[in-house]
């Protein structure tokens, strides 16, 4: 089978990470169909991928079915509030998108034998008691805290894949996505990245959640494409690996980055930390550097000077007068 006979359903697709999967998608040249209720991502993330004729968009919520007509060979589900800010914003439908959601997703790929790759995220690992966090790391979640929406929908996701691959025999795929970030961020979508770059452009002060200390590592998106298309390809890995950037440091450091890289004369402020905020973050990424041959290309530098720069360009364009 040639590229050209694969048909992809991308789940989220519309979203900031989607569509950049999408993207990828048909320049390796698959067919795909996006499927996206559009409550977290956005028309314009797409409206360039309109033009290719193997590109088929279905505004719809996969919590009340989904359907598609035709061959698919794969189904990649994305479709989920990703942002603090989101799915405190919905918690019920984060819930619904992971369970009743995924459950839709996976009935798809056993209907036609496709194959499926979840997207499931490093929130599993809560507020981790083990440093780096390996895939064997069961996790430190607080099942009834303000996070649990995400962080236990996702924990939920991950064994209801595995209970379809060990009863119905499906092929099955589970990536556990790290700190994400490139072009298509919302400004407004409360992540750190986005909201640090939105506050510089605006020679704001950056807001930094308690002291500052707590850790992430990033990865730049076209590195995390890499990597699942990677997991989605590879013979027999089925996950779950973790996808993240290997360089990790503090929120402070990270701030103090993209006020540099920004040429911004933005301060810092230092505001409460948000509870169950984790204390540390940085995945052991051995798994998909053996199994895959996978590790991220881009560095922090070159990501955030392209990031940047899509945002400066995205808010010039926003000013200017409508004629």
């Amino acid at each position: 089978m040639t590229r050209a006979d694969h048909r992809a359903v991308v789940t989220g697709g519309a979203g900031f990470l989607g569509s950049h999967m999408c993207e990828r998608l048909l320049a390796l040249g698959y067919s795909v169909v996006c499927v996206d209720d559009l409550s977290t991502g956005a028309p314009d993330n797409i409206r360039a991928l309109s033009r290719f004729p193997a590109f088929e968009f279905i505004q719809a919520d996969v919590c009340a079915g989904l359907d598609v007509t035709g061959p698919v060979t794969e189904v990649l589900h994305l479709a989920c509030p990703a942002s603090p800010r989101d799915y405190l914003r919905l918690p019920l439908e984060t819930l619904r998108v992971a369970s009743i959601g995924t459950q839709h997703a996976l009935d798809l790929a056993a209907r036609h034998r496709a194959r499926f790759l979840l997207t499931s995220t490093s929130e599993v690992y809560g507020d981790p008691l083990v440093h780096p966090q390996p895939e064997s790391y069961w996790g430190n979640v607080n099942p009834v805290g303000p996070r649990s929406v995400y962080d236990e929908a996702k924990r939920f996701s991950e064994a209801l894949t595995v209970t379809y691959r060990q009863q119905h025999g499906l092929d099955t795929r589970i990536a556990r996505i790290f700190n994400t970030y490139g072009p298509r961020m919302r400004g407004d979508d409360g992540r750190m990245i986005p909201t640090f770059i939105t506050q510089a452009l605006a020679d704001a002060p950056l807001t930094v959640a308690g002291d500052g200390g707590q850790t992430r590592s990033l990865c730049y998106v076209d590195d995390t494409v890499d990597g699942l298309l990677a997991l989605l390809t590879s013979f027999d890995v089925e996950g779950p690996v973790n996808i993240g950037g290997g360089a990790e440091l503090s929120v402070l450091q990270t701030a103090r980055l993209v006020i540099g890289a920004a040429g911004s004369s933005s301060g810092i402020v230092f505001v409460p930390r948000p509870e169950d905020d984790p204390s540390l973050r940085c995945p052991d990424t051995t798994l998909a550097a053996q199994r895959l041959g996978w590790q991220p290309r881009i560095t922090l530098d070159e990501g955030l000077r392209r990031t940047i720069r899509w945002f400066a360009e995205s808010r010039a364009a926003a000013s200017e007068p409508v004629r």
